[in-house]
Formats: C-alpha cells, structure tokens, sequence
C-alpha cells in the first residue's frame, strides 16, 4: 500500500491569515474533488490528538490521491512551531524566520516578526478577559519585536498583560493616561498615541477601539520607535 504523506502547508485556512489568503486566490486556486477523512486519528509525541480551529471545533483531514492534507495551524500548535502567513511572498511560514521577517504594511519600523500564540495561550487570554463583566473579546499584541519571546497572559485587577521578553502589553477597559501630562505622538496608521512616565519608566497608552492598551520596556531594552511599531499591531484576536 503506498505510504500517505502528511502535507502541513494544505489547509492555510486554518490559519488566523486566511483573509490573506483569500486576497490572491481567484487566480491561483484549482478546485479539486477530494474527501473529508473523518476516521484519520493522530498521535503526536506519543499522545493522541485531536487538530482544531481557533474556536475548539474539530477539524478533519483531507484526503485527495492518497495525500493527507492537515491543517497547518493546528498541526504548527500541537508540535510548538509556530506557523506565520507571509502575505507580500505569499508564504506558509513554518518555523522560525530566521529574523529576516519583513514589516507588514504600514510599519515603518523594520525587524518585526508575528506572534503565534498556542492553544494554551489562547485558552489563557481567553479565561483573563473572561474574568471582567462585558470586557470578554479578547485583544492581543499581534507582532512583536524580532528576538522578542512571548511569556504568559494574565489579568490584574483591572487589566489584561501580556508579557515578553522585552516588552508589556497591557490591555485595560479604562483610560488612566488622562491624568498623566506626556507627548503626543501619531503612530504608523494613524492612530494618536501618547507617551507618559507614572514611575521611572516611560510608557506608550493609545486607544484601540473600546480599550485603552500601555506598552512599555521595562528593561530598556526596546527604544520608542520599536514600542511604536509593535503598538500598531495590538488588535482583536481571532481566536
């Protein structure tokens, strides 16, 4: 019987890039005639799996001329490598990028690169905005800083923080940085932000939609126009 191979870079739907996915696909898709294969089970590292999307639902193989075609994100989750979508290449990233990354558009500040959160991450941001009344959806520091490692997520008594290496997020239902005087500043897409100093270190407050983010250095190992580029990228989540 001949072997099936496991194509990871098949199913990019799956993937919180799928939009820009979908941006070039007219004229580079061919529909084809394949099978979900809803028997196909998985093991991975010695433990069974079970491969789903952002939202917890099952996500099945498919089966097309005796390739197996598995969704990459889900699979990049289960084997902690993260999985990015470059869309200027119109790339399935899988792995490091070897900090060649390039900035998305609209970032005028070079050496950023995505942050792919894993399953558990998600279910950890999902359950700290969980904990406040009417402040559920969840909103996240989508690239960071090339180098820059993501830690944890957790909630405090009245915000969200995402910590790295490098550098805070913190996401909050409430505008603090009114009492502070500080300098404005317009970040990349247009959005005004403003630098305040409430302790001995400088931090970076904007509005993003309902919710008022802070981004700081706490190290000083990241300068102002870094801070200012990955602030761009704080968002809703997909997931």
């Amino acid at each position: 019987m001949k072997s099936k191979k496991l194509i990871a870079a098949a199913m990019v739907a799956g993937m919180a890039v799928s939009g820009s996915v979908g941006a070039f696909a007219a004229s580079n898709v061919e529909t084809i005639k394949a099978q979900l294969n809803h028997g196909l089970g998985f093991v991975v590292n010695g433990k069974s799996y079970s491969p789903t999307d952002a939202s917890g639902k099952k996500l099945d193989p498919i089966t097309y001329n005796n390739t197996t075609y598995l969704p990459v994100r889900a699979l990049g989750e289960a084997l902690n490598t993260p999985v990015t979508y470059d869309a200027a290449g119109k790339k399935v990233v899988i792995g490091s990028t070897g900090g060649s990354t390039a900035p998305a558009p609209g970032d005028t500040q070079s050496g950023l690169t995505t942050v792919t959160y894993t399953a558990s991450q998600k279910a950890a941001a999902k359950a700290a905005f969980a904990k406040f009344d009417g402040f559920e959806t969840v909103y996240a520091p989508m690239r960071a800083v090339s180098g820059d490692t993501f830690r944890s997520v957790a909630a405090g008594a009245d915000s969200v923080t995402y910590t790295f290496d490098k550098m805070k997020v913190s996401v909050s239902p409430r505008d603090e940085a009114y009492m502070y005087d500080g300098t404005t500043v317009t970040l990349s897409n247009g959005v005004k932000a403003k630098w305040i100093k409430p302790s001995e270190t400088e931090m970076l407050t904007f509005a993003v939609g309902d919710r008022f983010v802070s981004i700081w250095s706490e190290k000083g190992s990241l300068t102002k126009a870094q801070i200012q580029s990955a602030a761009v990228y704080v968002e809703k989540a997909s997931f």
